[in-house]
């Protein structure tokens, strides 16, 4: 797809709006991890860096609130710092739930496509693995082995089949809303250029999600 977005140009990164999106929190760009990963119809990259980051200021906000409570501070200070606790380790465990069913989901379509396996993590990776081994064991034991020959594969619906027609593959094709952070002139839509639309920082706009993918994996855009 010839897309308006390379046109866009680079320089949009020396934008200041644009350079102070480096100084937003973990707990900022978690949420927004998070709502991407919920509101995107694929799996997403693992923000491994990130949810390390999480993890560590998790402790230690463990520890803080901890010291707090053994130094008998006083009850709304606690409330606030257990509050951001919380909310930080909600935020964190939504993102990796929602990352674990769509594995499930399409754990048969990741396990096929080298591209796809390689935004897991390597504990998602082993679980991926091991659902669709189990999967696969029971599909056997219940259904596939009691069915005539030709008829036996999970992938397939029968062995005459060119394609895996039995993987359950992600809806690209689905709508997504999304808002702008930062302008895009010309942003070509479809294949044939009938489709082309000047986006500008901070509106939202609701579009298919297979020609804006692009957008939000170079975090032009996010997910709403």
């Amino acid at each position: 797809m010839a897309d308006g977005e390379e046109g866009a140009g680079l320089e949009d990164w020396t934008d200041p709006s644009i350079a102070s999106s480096a100084e937003v929190s973990d707990a900022g760009l978690l949420q927004r991890a998070w709502r991407n990963e919920k509101l995107s119809p694929e799996l997403l990259p693992f923000q491994g860096e990130l949810v390390e980051r999480v993890k560590e200021q998790i402790l230690l906000e463990e520890e803080n609130l901890a010291a707090f409570v053994e130094e008998s501070c006083d009850e709304l200070t606690v409330s606030l710092y257990r509050m951001d606790l919380d909310r930080t380790l909600f935020m964190l465990r939504s993102y990796l739930r929602a990352r674990l069913l769509k594995i499930e989901k399409f754990a048969l379509h990741i396990l096929t496509v080298p591209e796809i396996w390689e935004r897991l993590s390597s504990q998602e990776q082993d679980y991926a693995q091991r659902f669709a081994d189990t999967l696969q064991a029971h599909f056997d034991s219940s259904v596939l082995n009691k069915l005539p020959e030709g008829y036996k594969s999970m992938l397939k619906q029968a062995n005459s089949s060119n394609e895996n027609d039995m993987i359950v593959e992600p809806p690209l094709d689905s709508f997504v809303f999304c808002k702008c952070r930062r302008p895009i002139s010309a942003f070509q839509l479809d294949d044939k250029g009938e489709s082309i639309v000047d986006m500008e920082n901070g509106d939202l706009y609701i579009f298919n999600y297979k020609p804006i993918k692009r957008l939000l994996e170079t975090d032009r855009i996010e997910l709403f």
